[in-house]
């Protein structure tokens, strides 16, 4: 039985987070987002949740620039095409930049023991390559 990909996916915080938004006034826009294993989802209507955007995880590089000031943590995520998204969430509640951090390093992690097993299954299929590869050792 195969599995879809929502069911793979597991939603790991769901909340309102705010972002900037990228034109010249950079006002600070609420959205409700729903961070899986395997991105993050912002949408515009909380009721609905429609128009919304994914990053998949597969494209930020990093969660950086966590900064608390007195109501708000500010953070930004730096994407693999060095684009940065800033975000802000009040301070008193489960911040997102941990959460975001934690789900990123357990995407690398999975991410890593795969192309680990990938490798190894690849090098142990072909016996007369490991053979060559012992007749060349010193």
């Amino acid at each position: 039985m195969k599995m879809s990909a929502a069911e793979i996916s597991q939603v790991l915080k769901e909340g309102e987070l705010e972002k900037r938004s990228d034109n010249l006034l950079q006002f600070w826009k609420r959205k409700t987002c729903v961070l899986t294993t395997d991105s993050l989802n912002m949408y515009a209507d909380t009721q609905k949740r429609t128009r919304g955007k994914e990053l998949k995880l597969q494209c930020i590089k990093k969660v950086d620039c966590v900064e608390r000031t007195g109501k708000f943590v500010y953070f930004t995520i730096v994407t693999t095409d060095d684009k940065e998204i800033d975000f802000r969430c009040p301070g008193e509640d489960n911040c997102w930049n941990a959460v975001i951090t934690m789900a990123l390093i357990d995407y690398q992690n999975r991410k890593a023991i795969q192309d680990f097993k990938t490798r190894q299954d690849n090098e142990g299929a072909s016996p007369g390559q490991q053979e060559r590869h012992m007749a060349r050792a010193p």
